[in-house]
This record gives structure tokens, C-alpha cells and sequence, in this order.
């Protein structure tokens, strides 16, 4: 007697088809000799599981090793691109420091020993500031993480929250004191900038920079804040690769950050031999 068929959903197919070519992509480019690459590499919803609050989130050691072995093997061309400021990198990921760039192209290190570069940056109005922080104790259980430059509203642990949120926070930046600030919309946050950067010109900048320069930039994210960064790498001979799902601009899409980070192990092994 032959056996049914097990019918799998067809989206859960083409993710699994999607996750397994993500992998075969960044072993190809890592194991790439001819033609070196450099590592850019969003941090929370891609390296990170995304937590209840910035500060919530776990780093796994074997992820450390494995950005510490990559990091090594790739001659230094290997950066953190994120949002969060690079000092907050760094707390997560002592006593490992890599090349890094935080608050989403405000500042930055092309080396991971030397100080950190800024944009020339505003601090984020104190009025506005103070309108930010009343509009999260006006929808209790939404997080205020305050980045100098920046100021991020999360609301994650109330998703209700979300639709008045962006209506008051546009409402804000309409007005004569929100002049020259932007607003970004990202995984269950609103941050409001006073900084004109984005993850696209912050990969350009190392682009320029020994040892990055003349390498083909590989790029992984899960964001709108990455999508810049994503689009881009066509146009500069990279490579893009999203993750959750397929992003303007990505190749294929990891399923999620744990099997990111089951990559990057996997490189890191090999690597290693």
C-alpha cells in the first residue's frame, strides 16, 4: 500500500527552499577566495532574537566565537550596522569589539580599536524630547530608549498602541519643532531622528575605508531600517540577504535570526580548519 502524501503548506515550502538558499549564498561568498567579500551585518531581528526591550536581548557565546573567527578570516572586513548606539554594542558583545556602526549611520569605527566617528549630528530638541516621553506615559507599557540623536518609542508589549502612535508622532514632526527630524517605522518602534543617515550611506562610508575597500559588500538584515542597505548591493556587486522574509533588493531570506546564527557557525568551522 503506498502512503498518503504529506501535503506541506506551499508559503512553508518556499520558505524552507528560501532558507536553504540563503545558506548555500553566504557559504559561497565567505568560502570565496578570489574574490574577498566584506561582512555587513544588521544586529537585533538578525543576529538577535528581538526581546521584550533593548536590553532583554540574549548574545549567544557561540556567536561571539563565530564573529571573532569570521572577523579574523575576513581580515578585519566585517562590520555591525545597527540601530542601537555602538556603545550598546559593545555591552552585548564584551569583550569581543568589531568594527561597528551605530544609531543607524550616526556614528561609527572602521577599526575596532580606534574612537568613534560622528556625523554632524543634532541632539534631538529637548522640547521634542519631552513631547516623546509624555507620549509614552500616555500608553503605559511602551518603552523610551533614548539614543542622544535619537529617540525610539517601542511598543511591543502593547501593539494596540501602534496606530496612535503614528498618528501623534507625524502630527509632532508637522510642526514647526519637528522640522528637519524624520521619522522611522521599524519591528513594533518608532524612532524619531535628528540625523539625516541611514544604513546605506554608513556601508558606503566603509566601502572607502582599508580593509573593506574593493571587497564585494554582503549585507544581512530584517528591517525596514535595512532596506537602503539591501537595495543597494545589486547596483555595487553585493549581495543582500534578508531575513523573515524577501526584501527589496535581497537574493534569498533566512528563516529566521537562530538560523543566521546557525550560518555564521557553520563559516566560522570552516574557516577555522
Amino acid at each position: 500500500m503506498s502512503r498518503p502524501m504529506v501535503q506541506r503548506p506551499v508559503g512553508a515550502a518556499i520558505a524552507l527552499r528560501d532558507d536553504a538558499l540563503a545558506n548555500a549564498l553566504l557559504e559561497e561568498w565567505l568560502g570565496e577566495r578570489r574574490q574577498p567579500c566584506s561582512l555587513f551585518l544588521d544586529v537585533d531581528g538578525t543576529l538577535l532574537d528581538i526581546a521584550e526591550s533593548p536590553d532583554a536581548v540574549h548574545v549567544p557565546r557561540e556567536l561571539c566565537v563565530a564573529l571573532e573567527s569570521l572577523h579574523r578570516r575576513l581580515d578585519g572586513a566585517l562590520a555591525l550596522v545597527s540601530g542601537r548606539p555602538v556603545d550598546s554594542l559593545d555591552r552585548l558583545f564584551a569583550p569581543l569589539r568589531l568594527p561597528s556602526c551605530g544609531s543607524h549611520g550616526a556614528h561609527w569605527r572602521v577599526h575596532a580599536g580606534e574612537p568613534l566617528r560622528h556625523e554632524a549630528e543634532r541632539p534631538l530638541p529637548a522640547p521634542v524630547r519631552q513631547r516623546l516621553q509624555a507620549l509614552a506615559r500616555a500608553h503605559p507599557g511602551v518603552l523610551v530608549e533614548d539614543k542622544g540623536s535619537s529617540v525610539a518609542l517601542h511598543y511591543r508589549q502593547v501593539p494596540d498602541a501602534g496606530p496612535p502612535l503614528a498618528s501623534a508622532l507625524r502630527e509632532l514632526l508637522g510642526e514647526p519643532a519637528g522640522a528637519g527630524l524624520r521619522l522611522l517605522p521599524g519591528k513594533m518602534v518608532y524612532e524619531v531622528i535628528a540625523h539625516s543617515s541611514d544604513k546605506a550611506q554608513a556601508i558606503r562610508r566603509y566601502l572607502d575605508a582599508p580593509p573593506f575597500a574593493g571587497r564585494r559588500p554582503l549585507f544581512i538584515g530584517d528591517d525596514v531600517t535595512d532596506e537602503p542597505a539591501l537595495a543597494m548591493m545589486p547596483a555595487l556587486g553585493g549581495l543582500a540577504l534578508s531575513v523573515g522574509h524577501l526584501l527589496p533588493g535581497a537574493s534569498a531570506s533566512f528563516a529566521d535570526a537562530a538560523s543566521v546564527r546557525a550560518a555564521l557557525d557553520r563559516a566560522a568551522r570552516r574557516t577555522s580548519r
